[in-house]
Protein backbone atom coordinates (compact mmCIF):
# COMPACT_ATOMS: atom_id res chain seq x y z
CA UNK A 1 0.00 0.00 0.00
CA UNK A 2 3.07 2.71 1.12
CA UNK A 3 4.29 1.86 -2.19
CA UNK A 4 0.88 2.72 -4.23
CA UNK A 5 0.82 5.88 -2.45
CA UNK A 6 4.46 6.79 -3.83
CA UNK A 7 4.01 5.39 -7.15
CA UNK A 8 4.86 8.70 -8.65
CA UNK A 9 8.04 9.64 -6.72
CA UNK A 10 9.11 6.25 -8.03
CA UNK A 11 8.35 7.10 -11.43
CA UNK A 12 9.99 10.34 -11.75
CA UNK A 13 13.06 8.93 -9.71
CA UNK A 14 13.39 6.53 -12.40
CA UNK A 15 13.40 9.04 -15.27
CA UNK A 16 16.00 10.84 -13.35
CA UNK A 17 18.28 7.43 -12.68
CA UNK A 18 17.63 6.95 -16.09
CA UNK A 19 18.82 10.67 -17.44
CA UNK A 20 22.01 10.53 -15.00
CA UNK A 21 23.32 6.60 -17.01
CA UNK A 22 22.41 8.32 -20.45
CA UNK A 23 23.89 11.42 -19.74
CA UNK A 24 27.13 10.86 -21.37
CA UNK A 25 25.31 10.06 -24.57
CA UNK A 26 23.05 12.71 -24.78
CA UNK A 27 25.77 15.52 -24.01
CA UNK A 28 29.20 15.17 -23.05
CA UNK A 29 30.45 17.66 -20.81
CA UNK A 30 32.11 21.05 -21.57
CA UNK A 31 33.62 21.35 -18.25
CA UNK A 32 34.67 18.50 -16.05
CA UNK A 33 33.45 18.09 -12.21
CA UNK A 34 36.58 18.34 -11.18
CA UNK A 35 37.07 21.65 -13.27
CA UNK A 36 39.05 20.72 -16.59
CA UNK A 37 38.15 21.82 -19.93
CA UNK A 38 37.16 19.10 -22.07
CA UNK A 39 38.24 21.33 -25.22
CA UNK A 40 41.39 19.97 -27.48
CA UNK A 41 42.65 22.14 -30.00
CA UNK A 42 43.32 21.11 -33.02
CA UNK A 43 44.73 21.59 -36.62
CA UNK A 44 46.46 24.96 -35.54
CA UNK A 45 48.97 26.31 -37.85
CA UNK A 46 52.73 26.11 -36.88
CA UNK A 47 51.61 25.15 -33.46
CA UNK A 48 55.27 23.73 -32.24
CA UNK A 49 56.75 26.77 -33.25
CA UNK A 50 54.16 28.81 -31.61
CA UNK A 51 54.77 26.76 -28.52
CA UNK A 52 57.97 27.20 -28.37
CA UNK A 53 57.94 30.96 -28.73
CA UNK A 54 56.09 30.49 -24.95
CA UNK A 55 58.65 27.97 -23.74
CA UNK A 56 58.21 28.91 -20.12
CA UNK A 57 54.55 28.71 -20.02
CA UNK A 58 54.60 25.33 -22.19
CA UNK A 59 56.92 23.97 -19.80
CA UNK A 60 54.82 25.33 -17.00
CA UNK A 61 51.66 23.78 -18.35
CA UNK A 62 53.14 20.33 -18.98
CA UNK A 63 53.23 17.29 -17.23
CA UNK A 64 55.39 16.56 -14.54
CA UNK A 65 57.97 13.69 -15.97
CA UNK A 66 58.09 16.25 -19.29
CA UNK A 67 59.44 18.82 -17.33
CA UNK A 68 61.84 16.81 -15.29
CA UNK A 69 62.89 15.89 -18.62
CA UNK A 70 63.80 18.89 -20.04
CA UNK A 71 65.26 20.26 -16.65
CA UNK A 72 67.74 17.12 -16.50
CA UNK A 73 68.44 17.24 -20.29
CA UNK A 74 69.13 21.25 -20.14
CA UNK A 75 71.96 20.04 -18.01
CA UNK A 76 73.64 17.22 -19.43
CA UNK A 77 73.20 19.23 -22.80
CA UNK A 78 75.12 22.06 -21.82
CA UNK A 79 78.13 20.68 -19.76
CA UNK A 80 78.80 18.36 -22.81
CA UNK A 81 78.66 21.50 -25.32
CA UNK A 82 80.99 23.25 -23.03
CA UNK A 83 83.15 19.89 -22.49
CA UNK A 84 83.84 19.46 -26.14
CA UNK A 85 84.50 23.10 -26.69
CA UNK A 86 87.03 22.41 -23.98
CA UNK A 87 88.77 19.59 -25.58
CA UNK A 88 88.74 21.62 -28.76
CA UNK A 89 90.87 24.41 -26.94
CA UNK A 90 93.17 21.93 -25.52
CA UNK A 91 92.98 20.01 -28.76
CA UNK A 92 93.87 23.13 -30.92
CA UNK A 93 96.59 24.22 -28.12
CA UNK A 94 98.47 20.51 -28.31
CA UNK A 95 97.40 20.11 -24.69
CA UNK A 96 96.51 16.55 -25.25
CA UNK A 97 99.78 15.20 -26.80
CA UNK A 98 102.25 17.01 -24.00
CA UNK A 99 100.02 15.36 -21.34
CA UNK A 100 99.98 11.98 -23.25
CA UNK A 101 104.00 12.35 -23.28
CA UNK A 102 103.96 13.58 -19.96
CA UNK A 103 102.17 10.82 -18.58
CA UNK A 104 104.00 7.92 -20.53
CA UNK A 105 107.16 9.36 -21.45
CA UNK A 106 108.44 12.11 -19.58
CA UNK A 107 111.91 12.04 -20.26
CA UNK A 108 110.78 13.57 -23.98
CA UNK A 109 109.44 16.72 -22.23
CA UNK A 110 112.32 17.42 -20.06
CA UNK A 111 113.74 20.33 -22.03
CA UNK A 112 109.98 21.65 -23.32
CA UNK A 113 108.57 24.46 -21.92
CA UNK A 114 104.86 24.13 -22.85
CA UNK A 115 102.32 25.29 -20.65
CA UNK A 116 98.85 23.64 -21.31
CA UNK A 117 95.65 26.08 -21.21
CA UNK A 118 93.76 23.50 -18.60
CA UNK A 119 95.36 21.60 -16.54
CA UNK A 120 94.42 17.45 -16.51
CA UNK A 121 92.53 17.62 -19.65
CA UNK A 122 93.70 14.78 -21.28
CA UNK A 123 90.68 13.36 -23.17
CA UNK A 124 86.92 13.79 -24.09
CA UNK A 125 86.14 12.30 -21.03
CA UNK A 126 88.12 14.66 -18.46
CA UNK A 127 86.89 17.50 -20.97
CA UNK A 128 83.64 16.58 -20.02
CA UNK A 129 84.12 16.77 -15.61
CA UNK A 130 86.21 19.92 -15.84
CA UNK A 131 83.15 21.49 -17.55
CA UNK A 132 80.56 20.09 -14.83
CA UNK A 133 83.33 21.15 -12.56
CA UNK A 134 83.22 24.87 -13.72
CA UNK A 135 79.19 24.87 -14.24
CA UNK A 136 78.43 23.30 -11.02
CA UNK A 137 81.59 25.73 -9.15
CA UNK A 138 82.53 22.25 -7.67
CA UNK A 139 86.58 23.02 -8.29
CA UNK A 140 88.20 19.73 -7.18
CA UNK A 141 91.43 21.31 -6.98
CA UNK A 142 93.15 18.97 -9.80
CA UNK A 143 91.81 20.89 -12.96
CA UNK A 144 92.18 24.75 -13.49
CA UNK A 145 92.36 27.44 -15.96
CA UNK A 146 95.96 29.10 -16.56
CA UNK A 147 96.81 32.51 -17.77
CA UNK A 148 98.33 30.63 -21.03
CA UNK A 149 95.11 31.09 -23.44
CA UNK A 150 92.53 33.49 -23.38
CA UNK A 151 90.00 31.88 -25.27
CA UNK A 152 89.72 29.45 -21.94
CA UNK A 153 89.22 32.02 -19.98
CA UNK A 154 86.49 33.28 -22.49
CA UNK A 155 84.56 30.09 -22.22
CA UNK A 156 84.62 30.09 -18.39
CA UNK A 157 83.43 33.16 -17.82
CA UNK A 158 80.21 32.16 -20.47
CA UNK A 159 79.90 28.63 -19.28
CA UNK A 160 79.45 30.66 -15.62
CA UNK A 161 76.38 32.66 -16.66
CA UNK A 162 75.00 30.25 -19.37
CA UNK A 163 74.80 27.86 -15.78
CA UNK A 164 73.54 30.32 -13.65
CA UNK A 165 71.07 31.46 -16.50
CA UNK A 166 69.75 27.73 -16.57
CA UNK A 167 70.13 27.44 -12.82
CA UNK A 168 67.66 30.00 -12.50
CA UNK A 169 65.12 29.20 -15.51
CA UNK A 170 64.79 25.38 -14.42
CA UNK A 171 63.84 26.44 -10.54
CA UNK A 172 61.96 28.78 -11.54
CA UNK A 173 59.56 26.38 -13.44
CA UNK A 174 59.81 24.11 -11.11
CA UNK A 175 58.91 26.55 -8.33
CA UNK A 176 56.03 27.92 -10.14
CA UNK A 177 54.79 24.18 -10.76
CA UNK A 178 54.32 23.66 -7.39
CA UNK A 179 53.46 26.91 -6.56
CA UNK A 180 50.33 27.08 -8.95
CA UNK A 181 46.77 28.62 -8.26
CA UNK A 182 45.48 25.45 -9.99
CA UNK A 183 46.59 23.63 -7.07
CA UNK A 184 45.07 25.79 -4.54
CA UNK A 185 41.67 25.23 -6.71
CA UNK A 186 41.95 21.54 -5.83
CA UNK A 187 40.51 22.13 -1.97
CA UNK A 188 37.90 24.58 -3.42
CA UNK A 189 34.46 22.26 -3.56
CA UNK A 190 31.36 22.15 -5.43
CA UNK A 191 28.71 20.91 -4.43
CA UNK A 192 27.91 17.06 -6.01
CA UNK A 193 24.52 18.43 -7.42
CA UNK A 194 22.81 21.81 -8.10
CA UNK A 195 18.61 21.79 -6.29
CA UNK A 196 15.68 23.68 -7.33
CA UNK A 197 13.67 25.05 -4.92
CA UNK A 198 11.52 27.80 -3.45
CA UNK A 199 13.21 30.71 -1.56
CA UNK A 200 11.19 33.35 -0.11
CA UNK A 201 8.76 32.77 -2.71
CA UNK A 202 10.35 32.54 -5.51
CA UNK A 203 12.23 29.17 -7.79
CA UNK A 204 15.86 29.13 -6.89
CA UNK A 205 18.70 27.39 -8.46
CA UNK A 206 20.81 26.43 -5.41
CA UNK A 207 24.51 24.83 -5.43
CA UNK A 208 26.67 25.25 -2.73
CA UNK A 209 30.78 25.91 -2.35
CA UNK A 210 33.11 25.76 0.13
CA UNK A 211 36.65 25.59 1.22
CA UNK A 212 38.49 23.16 3.24
CA UNK A 213 41.53 25.37 4.21
CA UNK A 214 41.94 27.46 6.94
CA UNK A 215 43.49 30.05 4.92
CA UNK A 216 40.63 32.05 2.97
CA UNK A 217 39.97 33.07 -0.44
CA UNK A 218 40.07 37.26 -0.16
CA UNK A 219 37.98 39.13 -2.79
CA UNK A 220 36.11 35.74 -3.64
CA UNK A 221 32.82 36.15 -6.48
CA UNK A 222 31.28 32.90 -7.98
CA UNK A 223 30.24 33.22 -11.50
CA UNK A 224 27.38 30.99 -13.48
CA UNK A 225 27.14 30.69 -17.22
CA UNK A 226 24.67 28.00 -19.13
CA UNK A 227 25.45 26.44 -22.13
CA UNK A 228 22.85 25.25 -24.50
CA UNK A 229 21.55 25.56 -28.13
CA UNK A 230 20.28 28.30 -29.74
CA UNK A 231 18.68 29.36 -32.65
CA UNK A 232 18.91 33.17 -33.98
CA UNK A 233 15.73 35.11 -35.30
CA UNK A 234 18.26 34.47 -38.89
CA UNK A 235 18.21 31.25 -38.54
CA UNK A 236 21.91 30.95 -37.13
CA UNK A 237 22.64 27.53 -35.40
CA UNK A 238 24.56 28.30 -32.27
CA UNK A 239 25.22 25.37 -30.63
CA UNK A 240 27.47 26.34 -27.44
CA UNK A 241 25.35 29.46 -26.94
CA UNK A 242 26.77 30.93 -23.31
CA UNK A 243 24.85 32.73 -21.11
CA UNK A 244 25.22 34.45 -17.33
CA UNK A 245 23.33 34.00 -14.70
CA UNK A 246 23.11 36.32 -12.34
CA UNK A 247 23.87 34.28 -9.08
CA UNK A 248 25.04 35.57 -5.42
CA UNK A 249 25.06 34.61 -1.69
CA UNK A 250 22.25 35.38 0.39
CA UNK A 251 22.49 39.15 0.04
CA UNK A 252 22.09 38.33 -4.01
CA UNK A 253 25.80 39.72 -4.37
CA UNK A 254 28.59 37.54 -6.16
CA UNK A 255 30.66 38.58 -3.64
CA UNK A 256 31.47 36.14 -0.64
CA UNK A 257 32.48 36.43 2.73
CA UNK A 258 34.10 32.48 2.24
CA UNK A 259 34.46 31.34 5.89
CA UNK A 260 32.03 28.59 5.85
CA UNK A 261 30.49 26.76 3.04
CA UNK A 262 28.03 28.74 1.22
CA UNK A 263 25.10 28.55 -0.97
CA UNK A 264 24.99 30.40 -4.38
CA UNK A 265 21.41 31.11 -5.23
CA UNK A 266 19.98 31.88 -9.06
CA UNK A 267 16.51 33.42 -9.07
CA UNK A 268 14.23 32.14 -11.78
CA UNK A 269 12.71 35.12 -13.21
CA UNK A 270 11.64 36.83 -15.77
CA UNK A 271 15.31 37.16 -17.05
CA UNK A 272 16.65 33.82 -16.21
CA UNK A 273 17.06 31.04 -19.08
CA UNK A 274 15.22 28.72 -16.70
CA UNK A 275 11.96 31.10 -16.94
CA UNK A 276 10.07 28.55 -18.85
CA UNK A 277 11.76 25.31 -17.64
CA UNK A 278 9.46 22.56 -15.57
CA UNK A 279 9.99 19.46 -14.14
CA UNK A 280 9.39 17.36 -16.95
CA UNK A 281 11.17 19.92 -19.45
CA UNK A 282 14.38 19.57 -17.17
CA UNK A 283 14.75 15.88 -17.89
CA UNK A 284 14.59 16.28 -21.63
CA UNK A 285 16.37 20.00 -21.77
CA UNK A 286 19.84 19.78 -23.41
CA UNK A 287 22.37 22.06 -21.50
CA UNK A 288 25.16 22.78 -19.16
CA UNK A 289 25.40 25.47 -16.06
CA UNK A 290 29.40 26.34 -15.83
CA UNK A 291 29.93 27.61 -12.41
CA UNK A 292 33.27 29.39 -11.15
CA UNK A 293 34.61 31.12 -8.20
CA UNK A 294 37.74 33.32 -8.17
CA UNK A 295 39.88 34.93 -5.83
CA UNK A 296 42.95 35.73 -4.30
CA UNK A 297 45.11 33.26 -2.26
CA UNK A 298 45.60 35.01 1.35
CA UNK A 299 48.67 32.92 1.67
CA UNK A 300 50.52 34.43 -1.82
CA UNK A 301 48.43 36.58 -3.16
CA UNK A 302 48.16 34.76 -6.29
CA UNK A 303 44.60 34.60 -8.57
CA UNK A 304 42.79 31.27 -8.23
CA UNK A 305 39.64 29.99 -10.22
CA UNK A 306 38.00 27.02 -9.63
CA UNK A 307 35.23 25.29 -12.14
CA UNK A 308 33.07 22.98 -12.23
CA UNK A 309 29.27 22.12 -14.21
CA UNK A 310 25.92 20.53 -13.58
CA UNK A 311 24.29 18.52 -16.18
CA UNK A 312 20.21 18.58 -15.96
CA UNK A 313 20.17 15.17 -15.22
CA UNK A 314 22.64 16.58 -11.67
CA UNK A 315 19.81 18.91 -10.89
CA UNK A 316 17.72 17.61 -7.78
CA UNK A 317 14.03 19.16 -8.18
CA UNK A 318 12.58 20.04 -5.23
CA UNK A 319 15.41 19.90 -2.81
CA UNK A 320 17.21 21.58 -0.53
CA UNK A 321 21.07 21.41 1.07
CA UNK A 322 21.02 20.22 4.45
CA UNK A 323 22.89 22.87 6.82
CA UNK A 324 26.18 22.01 7.48
CA UNK A 325 27.21 24.95 10.15
CA UNK A 326 27.05 23.83 14.08
CA UNK A 327 28.01 25.54 17.11
CA UNK A 328 29.96 23.71 19.62
CA UNK A 329 29.23 24.93 23.32
CA UNK A 330 31.88 23.13 24.45
CA UNK A 331 34.75 24.07 22.55
CA UNK A 332 33.19 27.43 21.63
CA UNK A 333 33.28 27.36 17.94
CA UNK A 334 31.45 27.21 14.78
CA UNK A 335 32.05 23.55 13.05
CA UNK A 336 31.25 22.56 9.62
CA UNK A 337 30.61 18.81 8.74
CA UNK A 338 31.76 18.05 5.76
CA UNK A 339 30.11 14.62 5.44
CA UNK A 340 26.95 16.73 4.87
CA UNK A 341 28.01 19.04 2.28
CA UNK A 342 26.10 16.93 -0.66
CA UNK A 343 22.97 16.05 1.40
CA UNK A 344 19.70 17.03 0.79
CA UNK A 345 16.56 16.42 1.54
CA UNK A 346 12.85 16.53 -0.23
CA UNK A 347 10.61 20.16 0.23
CA UNK A 348 7.47 20.97 -1.21
CA UNK A 349 8.27 22.40 -5.02
CA UNK A 350 5.74 23.18 -7.82
CA UNK A 351 6.96 21.14 -10.71
CA UNK A 352 5.58 23.93 -12.87
CA UNK A 353 7.57 26.43 -14.54
CA UNK A 354 8.38 29.82 -13.04
CA UNK A 355 6.66 31.27 -15.96
CA UNK A 356 3.37 29.28 -14.90
CA UNK A 357 3.55 30.08 -11.43
CA UNK A 358 3.72 33.76 -11.98
CA UNK A 359 0.93 33.64 -14.91
CA UNK A 360 -0.75 31.37 -11.94
CA UNK A 361 -0.70 34.36 -9.36
CA UNK A 362 -1.45 36.96 -11.90
CA UNK A 363 -4.89 34.87 -12.42
CA UNK A 364 -5.27 34.95 -8.35
CA UNK A 365 -4.84 38.85 -8.16
CA UNK A 366 -7.23 39.36 -11.17
CA UNK A 367 -10.17 37.06 -9.92
CA UNK A 368 -9.68 38.72 -6.05
CA UNK A 369 -12.65 41.33 -5.62
CA UNK A 370 -11.10 42.62 -2.69
CA UNK A 371 -7.40 43.07 -0.57
CA UNK A 372 -9.24 40.63 1.82
CA UNK A 373 -9.90 38.29 -1.07
CA UNK A 374 -6.39 38.83 -2.95
CA UNK A 375 -4.85 38.09 0.45
CA UNK A 376 -6.84 34.94 0.75
CA UNK A 377 -6.43 33.98 -2.56
CA UNK A 378 -3.21 34.70 -2.52
CA UNK A 379 -2.44 32.27 1.06
CA UNK A 380 -4.75 29.71 -0.83
CA UNK A 381 -2.46 29.77 -3.86
CA UNK A 382 0.79 28.84 -2.11
CA UNK A 383 -1.08 26.67 -0.11
CA UNK A 384 -1.56 24.31 -2.47
CA UNK A 385 1.70 25.14 -4.76
CA UNK A 386 3.68 24.56 -2.41
CA UNK A 387 2.13 21.33 -0.85
CA UNK A 388 0.93 19.94 -4.37
CA UNK A 389 1.85 19.85 -7.88
CA UNK A 390 -0.06 22.01 -10.70
CA UNK A 391 -0.96 20.34 -14.36
CA UNK A 392 -3.26 21.12 -16.90
CA UNK A 393 -4.15 17.73 -17.73
CA UNK A 394 -5.60 16.30 -21.05
CA UNK A 395 -9.40 15.82 -20.73
CA UNK A 396 -9.07 13.12 -22.51
CA UNK A 397 -6.05 11.63 -20.95
CA UNK A 398 -8.68 11.49 -17.45
CA UNK A 399 -12.26 10.68 -18.08
CA UNK A 400 -13.01 11.27 -14.77
CA UNK A 401 -12.13 14.47 -14.98
CA UNK A 402 -13.85 17.36 -16.45
CA UNK A 403 -12.26 19.01 -19.51
CA UNK A 404 -10.96 22.57 -19.24
CA UNK A 405 -10.19 22.08 -15.51
CA UNK A 406 -6.52 22.91 -13.72
CA UNK A 407 -6.20 20.36 -11.22
CA UNK A 408 -4.39 20.29 -7.99
CA UNK A 409 -2.96 17.26 -6.52
CA UNK A 410 -3.96 17.29 -3.40
CA UNK A 411 -4.13 14.75 0.01
CA UNK A 412 -6.71 16.05 1.87
CA UNK A 413 -9.62 18.30 2.84
CA UNK A 414 -8.01 21.48 4.89
CA UNK A 415 -8.86 21.79 8.28
CA UNK A 416 -11.98 24.11 8.80
CA UNK A 417 -14.15 23.35 6.21
CA UNK A 418 -17.87 22.23 7.47
CA UNK A 419 -19.20 19.29 6.47
CA UNK A 420 -22.68 21.75 5.27
CA UNK A 421 -20.11 23.24 3.17
CA UNK A 422 -19.60 19.77 0.99
CA UNK A 423 -21.47 19.31 -1.87
CA UNK A 424 -21.47 16.29 -3.82
CA UNK A 425 -20.34 15.59 -7.35
CA UNK A 426 -22.43 14.99 -10.11
CA UNK A 427 -22.38 11.85 -12.21
CA UNK A 428 -21.47 9.49 -9.41
CA UNK A 429 -18.59 10.71 -8.97
CA UNK A 430 -16.67 10.43 -5.25
CA UNK A 431 -15.32 13.86 -3.65
CA UNK A 432 -17.44 16.91 -3.25
CA UNK A 433 -16.84 20.74 -3.79
CA UNK A 434 -16.16 23.09 -1.41
CA UNK A 435 -15.28 27.05 -1.67
CA UNK A 436 -11.87 28.55 0.06
CA UNK A 437 -10.33 31.72 -0.78
CA UNK A 438 -12.74 32.79 -3.54
CA UNK A 439 -12.26 29.82 -5.71
CA UNK A 440 -14.52 26.82 -6.20
CA UNK A 441 -12.37 23.97 -5.39
CA UNK A 442 -13.67 20.32 -6.13
CA UNK A 443 -11.70 17.48 -4.39
CA UNK A 444 -12.45 14.03 -6.24
CA UNK A 445 -10.87 11.43 -3.18
CA UNK A 446 -11.72 8.10 -2.81
CA UNK A 447 -11.12 8.28 0.34
CA UNK A 448 -14.94 10.01 0.05
CA UNK A 449 -16.96 7.75 -1.12
CA UNK A 450 -20.09 9.74 -0.75
CA UNK A 451 -21.42 13.49 1.17
CA UNK A 452 -23.68 11.19 2.98
CA UNK A 453 -21.18 8.84 4.80
CA UNK A 454 -19.31 12.44 5.78
CA UNK A 455 -22.78 13.62 7.06
CA UNK A 456 -23.14 10.80 9.19
CA UNK A 457 -19.83 10.48 10.30
CA UNK A 458 -19.53 14.22 11.58
CA UNK A 459 -22.51 16.55 12.82
CA UNK A 460 -24.32 19.74 11.66
CA UNK A 461 -21.71 22.79 11.68
CA UNK A 462 -18.62 20.34 12.62
CA UNK A 463 -15.37 20.96 10.86
CA UNK A 464 -13.96 17.76 9.02
CA UNK A 465 -10.68 16.71 10.11
CA UNK A 466 -8.19 16.46 7.41
CA UNK A 467 -6.25 13.23 8.58
CA UNK A 468 -9.05 11.05 8.40
CA UNK A 469 -9.92 12.07 5.45
CA UNK A 470 -6.81 12.07 3.53
CA UNK A 471 -5.71 10.11 0.37
CA UNK A 472 -2.19 10.27 -1.26
CA UNK A 473 -3.89 9.30 -4.82
CA UNK A 474 -7.18 12.30 -4.85
CA UNK A 475 -6.99 14.84 -6.74
CA UNK A 476 -8.94 18.97 -6.38
CA UNK A 477 -9.30 20.72 -9.54
CA UNK A 478 -9.93 24.68 -10.09
CA UNK A 479 -12.91 25.47 -12.53
CA UNK A 480 -11.78 27.04 -15.57
CA UNK A 481 -13.48 29.14 -17.94
CA UNK A 482 -12.85 29.08 -21.40
CA UNK A 483 -13.37 32.90 -22.12
CA UNK A 484 -10.64 33.93 -19.90
CA UNK A 485 -7.35 34.28 -20.48
CA UNK A 486 -5.39 31.67 -20.45
CA UNK A 487 -2.46 30.80 -18.68
CA UNK A 488 1.14 28.98 -19.45
CA UNK A 489 -1.09 25.85 -20.09
CA UNK A 490 -3.79 27.10 -22.01
CA UNK A 491 -6.33 27.90 -18.70
CA UNK A 492 -7.60 30.09 -16.47
CA UNK A 493 -9.01 30.52 -13.09
CA UNK A 494 -12.49 31.85 -13.01
CA UNK A 495 -13.59 32.64 -9.14
CA UNK A 496 -16.79 31.61 -7.24
CA UNK A 497 -20.24 32.99 -7.95
CA UNK A 498 -21.11 35.79 -5.70
CA UNK A 499 -23.53 33.98 -3.95
CA UNK A 500 -22.09 31.17 -3.42
CA UNK A 501 -20.91 30.02 0.29
CA UNK A 502 -17.75 31.49 1.16
CA UNK A 503 -16.37 31.39 4.87
CA UNK A 504 -14.06 34.52 5.17
CA UNK A 505 -13.02 33.14 8.68
CA UNK A 506 -11.50 29.86 8.89
CA UNK A 507 -9.09 27.96 11.18
CA UNK A 508 -5.63 27.62 9.80
CA UNK A 509 -5.40 24.69 6.95
CA UNK A 510 -3.39 22.07 6.92
CA UNK A 511 -1.22 22.11 4.56
CA UNK A 512 -0.61 18.33 4.57
CA UNK A 513 -1.91 15.72 6.06
CA UNK A 514 0.94 13.04 5.49
CA UNK A 515 4.06 12.37 6.24
CA UNK A 516 7.65 13.41 4.24
CA UNK A 517 8.22 10.84 2.19
CA UNK A 518 4.82 10.71 1.03
CA UNK A 519 4.93 14.56 -0.46
CA UNK A 520 3.52 14.27 -4.07
CA UNK A 521 6.58 16.46 -5.48
CA UNK A 522 7.10 14.11 -8.36
CA UNK A 523 4.52 14.95 -10.62
CA UNK A 524 4.42 16.97 -13.43
CA UNK A 525 3.58 20.21 -15.44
Amino acid sequence: MKRLMTWERDLVDAMYRQTRFSSRRVRKRVVFKHGECNVVQGNVAKRRRRYLQDIFTTLVDAQWRWTLLVFAASFVISWAFFGFIWWTIAFAHNDLEYIKLRNTQPELIVNMTHTVCVTEVSSMMTAFLYSVETQTTIGYGNRFVTEECPEAIFTMCIQCITGVFIQAFMVGIVFAKLSRPKKRAQTLLFSRNAVICHRDGSPCLMFRVGDMRKSHIIEAHVRAQIIRKKVTKEGEVLPFYQQELHVGADGGEDRLMFIWPTTIVHKIDRSSPLYMLSASDMLKERFEVVVMLEGVIESTGMTTQARSSYLPSEVLWGHRFVNVVSFRKETGEYEVDYTLFNNTYDVDTPLCSAKQLDELKLEYTKTAKSVMDRTQSANMFQRFASAASVDHLDPASDESLDSGRLHIRSHSIPNGVLASELEPLNNNKHGACFTMGGLTITTTAPSIPNLSSINERTSSGNSINSSNYSNNNSLSTLPLSPSSASTASGATIVPSAPGSNVRSKQSNPRRLSIKQDQLPIDSMC
